[in-house]
């Protein structure tokens, strides 16, 4: 079984048409006490990392989604999800997020560009595989996604699964053990994407 945790941040019906596509069934779930039922976990999210946690900690989903993640099945965040499951983010000011990965999350510098972009970071990019792991199974060693963020993680290598340029190179895939995160949106970058959600739906 695989859970969507639903706490008012964002729209889910791409990502279970998502799992539909592949033949996978995939349930939303907004009661904390029942994430453990799950066997793999979806961590969504679009808006703000302070909004995000808010909402997460209204009912204490954010405790239960941390439990999760320590029980060892797969927890993948997707787009903000991915965000929070860092130690923090500075959009509007410092947040704490759930922890699950050592790093931050920190607005584009476009200072750093080598060359001026627009801030979000809207389109197609390239993710430049960092190395092997299953959740790119049967995927190019460099393959196309599509992103729409204005923050992005910044952590220690060994965590970084996949990295992307704009403007400069950024982590743009992150995996600890059990826990995946991945910055593109899946559910909206055609074959490339469903081929990550069918891996996730194998681990």
């Amino acid at each position: 079984m695989i859970g969507i945790v639903d706490y008012n941040m964002g729209n889910l019906a791409s990502v279970i048409n998502a799992f539909a596509k592949v033949g996978a069934d995939a349930s939303l779930e907004s009661d904390p006490s029942k994430l453990s039922q799950y066997d793999k976990l979806i961590l969504p999210g679009v808006g703000a990392f302070g909004d995000a946690m808010e909402h997460l900690k209204e009912n204490g989903m954010d405790k239960a989604v941390k439990a999760f993640a320590a029980s060892g099945k797969p927890l993948l965040g997707i787009c903000l999800g991915m965000q929070l499951l860092f130690e923090s983010s500075e959009e509007f000011g410092s947040t704490e997020g759930l922890g699950l990965i050592p790093g931050k999350v920190v607005a584009f510098d476009e200072s750093a560009f080598d060359h001026p972009l627009k801030v979000p970071h809207m389109g197609w990019n390239e993710l430049f595989q960092q190395k092997n792991t299953a959740l790119f199974d049967g995927l190019d060693k460099d393959f196309y996604l599509y992103f729409v963020h204005s923050f992005h993680a910044v952590c220690d290598d060994k965590y970084a699964i996949g990295k992307t340029h704009y403007g400069y190179e950024f982590v743009s895939a992150v995996q600890n053990g059990n826990i995946y995160g991945i910055q593109p949106h899946p559910e909206k970058s055609h074959d490339n994407g469903l081929k990550i959600i069918e891996n996730f739906t194998k681990l």
